[in-house]
């Protein structure tokens, strides 16, 4: 029964059914929960500690940092604390914040240092000891926390240590996600001992052991983010950079700083938008390109050659503003007012011929960031919203782990213009104002974002991995939820469309759109490409009965939500179709009342029982009532 099929089509009447491939495979397969919090990631394991730090009278912010370190153990190829990331906070009093702890080049850095003699970028910018920027995460993680978090720090990093020093089990996508890397994983010692076990990737059902990554989580939990930027854990990479002729200093460890940045705030038909701000181009490329598609008073139908053609030439003109003047605010004066302003964005509206496809160069010149990437949210019971995107650029970033340490280190430096004017290695073509410089942040386009209603009330929180296509992707979401009157699950299932001014072409998803709607926008003077599925949104939506979380099914993330009922919380799953199936576990659970918990079946392969225990008197009394609650789990 192909439910999220008809949830998309719904929305559409007449002819433009068609407009969407009747056989698009993911039209069913969103993962949804619903309570009074929920937190949503890339991984279900990172989900349900976050889940648990709620459990213990955590709020939203200790949840998101103990999903980060978890992400960081269950989920490598992205999840980190040898990369960074931005956090976009909005607390139950309607402040809110955007933290950027993005990685820096080293005071070794060069701008030309990625050139070949052919003046081309080499592969070192992505695969090797100097591919890693300054990493910021473990920094970021701390910083949100001192400021906002209300559990003990220890407690946020217990449940991670456990999952590296006992293991959990390898799934498919884990299995196949090593696989596909293995190549360059293999060619460093410390990342074929720990990834490939025996020359090979782990077998599903194995279970993956990281005692050198618990042994670093235990650094920082004992000493914050010093644990990791002093001590022997910085010695370790530091001895790793000799080792592999990096250029990461002790120096550039004990001197990175987090920031606090002001967010991009601006509205789409009566909706307002909360975003990073750069050294993130998410917040002011999306502003600019729904402030273009906001002129426009109605949408044509989802799917159909028109409404296509309309996103990919406002995509094409954000991305050139974007890859021509974006970079870090340190070092770049920034466009904000004008990339936000509704009158800018009313010339470039203009410009478009809705007939006919403006090539790139006739419009203006010109992009970078690699596409495995995690992204995850989190609303507590109170209100408080937290959205968080961090990486390691491409997967695994430069594959290099560090000998004894246990932890992948970024790549990030191929987020800067290697070499200006060529393209880099995900097609993007960007200007001097992203060129290296020591301690200078590198431009990004991840975009956590949050979205009020008309009323000013916490309405969506949401975000995705995907490089590039991450600005568009988030754009899709809140459009197909407002323009387009989707569900949720239906707004993240939908087939997407990608424009990045160069390459000159637009990128569908492949099998989502109808060969009509391609030809049409052919027609039009578009080239068309298709790839593979993009990103791996991880979205919670306000609705009547609480909050409904919602992992992309793209990837195969996982939601937990956390339901109170007085003193009592209890773990709840719905679904109308009476399962819930989560591809990146392999595991199906069925589905319950409202108000009953739900068991973890003994063959769940992910279920991590907690480790910690609350220190407040009240949350380890919800805890204790809630553990009796579960069967089979024991009560501390």
């Amino acid at each position: 029964m192909r439910q999220g099929l008809v949830a998309i089509l719904a929305v559409l009447a007449g002819p433009a059914v068609a407009q969407v491939h009747p056989n698009w495979p993911l039209a069913d397969s969103a993962i949804t929960v619903e309570g009074s919090a929920v937190v949503v990631s890339g991984h279900v394991i990172a989900s349900q500690v976050g889940r648990a730090i709620l459990e213990q009278g955590g709020n939203a912010i200790d949840a998101a940092v103990a999903t980060g370190f978890a992400l960081a153990v269950v989920y490598p190829e992205a999840g980190n604390v040898g990369g960074g990331g931005f956090m976009v906070i909005r607390l139950a009093n309607g402040s809110s914040y955007a933290l950027d702890y993005r990685e820096t080049a080293p005071a070794k850095a060069r701008w030309n240092m990625y050139i070949g003699p052919d003046g081309n970028p080499t592969d070192k910018s992505w695969t090797g000891h100097l591919a890693p920027g300054v990493p910021g995460s473990v920094a970021g993680l701390a910083e949100a926390h001192r400021r906002f978090g209300t559990l003990p720090w220890r407690a946020l990093l217990e449940p991670a240590i456990a999952l590296a020093r006992d293991g959990f089990v390898v799934d498919q996508y884990r299995h196949r996600s090593i696989a596909g890397d293995s190549a360059r994983l293999s060619r460093f010692a410390a990342s074929a001992k720990q990834f490939l076990p025996d020359g090979r990737p782990p077998a599903p059902g194995s279970v993956l052991v990281q005692r050198d990554l618990a042994a670093t989580l235990e650094a920082i939990r004992d000493r914050g983010a010093a644990g990791f930027y002093r001590g022997p854990v910085a010695r370790l990479i530091v001895a790793e950079m000799r080792r592999g002729g990096g250029i990461i200093s002790a120096t550039d460890l004990a001197g990175y700083r987090p920031r606090w940045r002001e967010p991009i705030r601006f509205s789409y038909r009566g909706y307002q938008v909360i975003s990073m701000p750069p050294v993130s181009s998410g917040g002011v490329t999306l502003a600019l390109m729904m402030n273009i598609l906001e002129g426009y008073d109605s949408m044509p139908p989802f799917g159909s050659a028109d409404l296509l053609h309309r996103e990919a030439e406002a995509m094409r003109r954000a991305f050139i503003e974007r890859n021509r003047s974006l970079g870090d605010p340190a070092f770049v004066a920034n466009p904000i007012a004008r990339m936000t302003s509704k009158r800018y964005a009313a010339r470039r509206r203009a410009e478009i011929d809705l007939a006919r496809a403006t090539p790139t160069a006739s419009v203006s010149p010109v992009l970078k960031e690699g596409a495995s990437t995690t992204h995850y949210s989190v609303v507590d019971r109170d209100g408080v919203a937290v959205s968080t995107t961090t990486t390691l650029n491409n997967s695994y970033g430069s594959a290099v782990t560090v000998t004894g340490a246990g932890f992948l280190l970024n790549d990030e430096m191929d987020d800067f213009t290697t070499a200006p004017g060529k393209p880099n290695n995900y097609g993007l073509v960007q200007g001097r104002a992203n060129g290296i410089a020591p301690g200078k942040r590198m431009l990004s386009a991840m975009t956590p974002s949050i979205v009020l209603d008309r009323e000013g009330q916490l309405y969506l929180v949401v975000g995705t991995p995907g490089g590039p296509t991450i600005i568009t992707q988030v754009y899709h979401v809140i459009s197909n939820l407002i323009d387009h009157g989707m569900s949720l699950p239906a707004a993240l299932a939908a087939p997407r469309l990608h424009h990045q001014s160069l390459p000159d072409r637009i990128l569908l998803e492949d099998g989502g759109f109808s060969p009509e709607v391609v030809a049409a926008l052919e027609a039009k003077g578009h080239p068309v490409a298709t790839r593979s599925y993009m990103g791996d949104v991880e979205a919670i939506i306000r609705t009547p009965r609480g909050w409904l979380g919602a992992s992309d099914p793209r990837r195969g993330g996982g939601a937990q939500p956390f339901r109170l009922n007085r003193l009592l919380s209890a773990i709840t799953i719905l679904a109308p179709t009476g399962t819930i199936t989560s591809r990146s576990a392999e595991f199906t659970a069925t589905a319950v009342p409202a108000a009953a918990p739900i068991t973890p079946p003994t063959t769940a392969p992910f279920f991590f029982p907690l480790s910690t225990r609350p220190t407040t008197a009240p949350a380890a009394a919800r805890h204790r009532l809630w553990r009796r609650r579960q069967p089979g789990l024991p009560v501390p």
